[in-house]
């Protein structure tokens, strides 16, 4: 059935929507939902883990406002985006319901002002300049912020990052900044369809972890593994996955557009 010959449905989507979300988005996302559930549970169990340890964040980008309606309709009370204006929109149109909002994304400093005022988690904190642009914001709105500093296993230039190398000191000179709770880490590992070399970028994330933790109790988490590699991460010692296709379907955008260093597999 082409696009134009598509029936809108009940929710009112377009034709292009129905195509993407089904006639159907909330009973779509409910089920997906139930099977990322039974994948995640697996997970955990394999790895000796408890299903509380790992928490689940909907990454939402490219979804429609509208869509991510029937979304918390389907039990979902959180979304996460890459970019700061799409989150400002959504949570705009959203406003009457209970949503937690993070960004997972890249974070220019002058982007800061808008992300103060509602967010609940940075899931990409990589420099100082950044760090103090969002102290400084923070203050004036007092508010405090829940952030992951993002660290670049992989070693791909492309990516956003710190080095595993400046991850000590820098974590030393967030204690400038009292308006961010650093949490733990983050990274975006090799994007590759042998898992066999996604592995080493949880492995190396886990271990900066465990060294980083010892001089701070608190930094506790770590947020890695996408819907194509979650189960890794999980295996390895995530406590936060973000995932998005799993729940919301393929995007119509290459992912490269997001994700700097993204190759399709």
């Amino acid at each position: 059935m082409s696009a134009a010959a598509t029936p809108a449905g009940a929710a009112g989507l377009s034709p292009e929507e129905v195509l993407r979300f089904g006639e159907d988005p909330q009973a779509r996302f409910a089920e997906n939902l139930a099977h990322l559930e039974a994948r995640i549970s697996t997970a955990c169990a394999r790895a000796g883990r408890a299903r509380e340890e790992v928490r689940l964040l909907p990454v939402s980008k490219t979804v429609p406002a509208h869509v991510l309606r029937l979304a918390h309709a389907a039990g979902l009370r959180a979304f996460a985006e890459n970019r700061i204006q799409e989150a400002v929109g959504k949570r705009e149109l959203l406003g009457d319901l209970d949503v937690d909002w993070s960004i997972v994304g890249h974070l220019q400093t002058n982007k800061t002002k808008p992300l103060a005022l509602f967010a609940r988690e940075l899931h990409a904190l990589d420099s100082l300049r950044l760090a103090e642009a969002l102290d400084r914001r923070l203050e004036e709105q007092g508010r405090d912020l829940d952030v992951f500093v993002q660290v670049n296993v992989s070693g791909e230039e492309s990516k956003f990052g710190l080095s595993p190398g400046e991850l000590p000191d820098f974590l030393d000179q967030l204690d400038r900044f009292p308006r961010l709770r650093p949490r733990g880490l983050m990274t975006l590992a090799l994007f590759s369809a042998d898992l066999a070399k996604v592995r080493p970028c949880f492995v190396r994330l886990r271990e900066l972890g465990e060294a980083a933790r010892r001089g701070r109790p608190g930094l506790t988490e770590l947020s890695m593994g996408m819907s194509g590699d979650f189960e890794e991460a999980v295996a390895e010692g995530a406590t936060v996955i973000r995932v998005g296709q799993a729940i919301f379907g393929r995007r119509p955008t290459p992912d490269a557009r997001y994700w700097p260093g993204f190759a399709e597999t």
